[in-house]
């Protein structure tokens, strides 16, 4: 673990970052106080795309005269109001 003060973290954050993706954890002190902790990631269980990137199962509806929503579409366009 790492401790160092926000001016030498503004100074060399490339070098601190580079700590973090080695699995360090740094520190930052501002006025002596900590302000903030860099922790690499956990390791993720594998990814789960995201709902709008999943697949999608078109929906099955039977209807009791057995048309579907294509026929009945094409039959009221057809009939006219």
């Amino acid at each position: 673990m790492h401790t160092i003060p926000l001016s030498e973290f503004r100074a060399h954050a490339s070098a601190m970052i580079d700590l973090v993706e080695q699995g360090e954890t740094v520190r930052i002190l501002r006025h002596g106080k900590l302000v903030a902790e860099l922790v690499p990631p956990k390791p993720e269980s594998p990814a789960k795309p995201p709902s709008w990137k999943r697949p999608i199962t078109p929906l099955n509806i039977v209807r009791p005269d057995g048309k579907t929503g294509a026929q009945l579409i094409i039959e009221e366009r057809e009939g006219g109001w």
